[in-house]
């Protein structure tokens, strides 16, 4: 077909096709014009009938769609996720998808608190929202709950109050009167108990004690105590650093400046630095040990021999240039800088606490001096290579002490020198071994 000048369709070579007895006929002559019009205006009818019912059900699919959940609409899911979340330790993770846009959860078990982020979200940057939580073992002895001078135990999701004399019930509360009763006995009466019997063949009974107690004479269950079994012996010690015996079990007890690990015998350290429970001043610098911490104020040595130097940051002290004409500035050192070492106790040796290096190495050689200090015994200076110096403890140190030494090094090109640097080292020994 093809359109005329006016907008009339011209029809060439269409065809009225009829079936016949033996498959269909094709008729010798054309159609006439009327029949041509009406043949064009009845596909004109039925195109335009199609095209509505085409439109109705795309209508009525986009309604349908838009009903439905985002998660069945989204047909291709996003390949686009967040790296994988770790489970806290005593806890658990909710939710295992880590695609954008999807949650994940977190919570303890019993006896722990969470801390950090309860629930992080997939961004669409990769990256989750929130910070990494974990769960911190709660202190059931936090609250004081032990009353007129009661020692609080803190257990498994309880506490325990050791009552003083003259005080007894669960949170030391009540006062014991003395009286001269035949059944008053000199020990705690929790440390011993009935047993517990259940009846047998005719005429007998078999009676038990429960955990951590043992029948003694008399027939009365008395406490097991472990920590006089065995903590006096290293090879068997229950508690890192202190005993205390329980009704039916113990606890451990850890120095000030130590909290009690999660496994409940060992001992690690509080880092009063960070968690701004220091009484440092301003101007001082907090310095974490092993059961405490220290507050220092590094200072540059006074001018001498027209040799002054200037603070270039907290730990590190700068030559000012020197005179021309003077020899002694040349010669000391061009840079001093302040290093605080914690340490525990009776640390087996050797070892390597301290390494010296050069960043700018000019010259052919260094050399590593010990020069002065304050406990140079227990120390021994090494070679690791040719640009890096150790510093070596050569002997055990019994705590608490505070050991100082004074390190040099020398740079040297054809034997002349070209500068050296003044490490002074301040090691903080502790009382213990933990």
């Amino acid at each position: 077909t093809h359109r005329a000048a006016h907008g009339q369709v011209v029809v060439w070579g269409l065809f009225l096709i009829r079936e016949g007895a033996r498959g269909p006929v094709f008729p010798q002559e054309c159609l006439s014009h009327q029949q041509v019009l009406s043949t064009v205006r009845q596909m004109q009818k039925l195109l335009s009938a199609q095209e509505a019912a085409h439109l109705q059900g795309t209508r009525s699919l986009k309604k349908d769609r838009a009903g439905l959940p985002s998660s069945v609409v989204s047909i291709c899911p996003s390949t686009d996720t967040c790296p994988q979340l770790a489970v806290p330790l005593n806890g658990r993770k909710l939710g295992r998808s880590a695609r954008v846009g999807h949650d994940v959860h977190f919570i303890c078990n019993a006896g722990f608190q969470l801390v950090g982020s309860e629930s992080r979200t997939c961004r669409r940057d990769r990256t989750w929202s929130g910070t990494q939580p974990f769960c911190r073992s709660i202190d059931e002895c936090s609250s004081n709950p032990c009353a007129n001078g009661g020692t609080c135990v803190d257990g498994n999701q309880s506490y325990t109050c050791l009552c003083p004399r003259g005080w007894s019930g669960a949170s030391c509360q009540s006062p014991v009167y003395a009286c001269r009763c035949p059944q008053s006995h000199p020990h705690n009466s929790s440390f011993s108990r009935q047993p517990r019997c259940a009846e047998g063949r005719p005429g007998s009974r078999h009676c038990s004690c429960d955990v951590g107690f043992q029948m003694r004479a008399g027939g009365v269950c008395q406490d097991v105590d472990e920590c006089q079994l065995f903590q006096p012996n290293p090879q068997t010690r229950i508690c890192l650093h202190d005993c205390l015996n329980l009704p039916g079990s113990y606890g451990c007890l850890c120095p000030p400046g130590y909290v009690l690990h999660a496994d409940r015998n060992t001992c690690e350290d509080v880092d009063e630095c960070s968690g701004n429970q220091h009484n440092c001043t301003h101007g001082e610098l907090c310095i974490n040990t092993f059961g405490g911490h220290r507050c220092v104020r590094p200072k540059c040595p006074p001018p001498r021999h027209n040799t002054s130097y200037v603070k270039t940051s907290s730990f590190q002290c700068e030559r000012n240039p020197c005179p021309t004409d003077s020899r002694a500035c040349r010669l000391a050192a061009t840079s001093i800088s302040f290093h605080y070492l914690p340490l525990q106790a009776n640390r087996t040796v050797p070892r390597v606490l301290f390494k010296m290096s050069t960043t700018r190495f000019v010259g052919d050689s260094l050399r590593f001096t010990i020069i002065g200090g304050r406990g140079q015994g227990v120390f021994a200076v090494r070679r690791s290579d040719r640009q890096t110096g150790e510093l070596v403890l050569s002997s055990p140190v019994v705590g608490p002490a505070t050991l100082e030494v004074e390190l040099e090094m020398s740079e040297f090109s054809r034997k002349v020198l070209l500068g050296k640097h003044i490490f002074k080292v301040t090691a903080f020994v502790s009382q213990y071994e933990f």
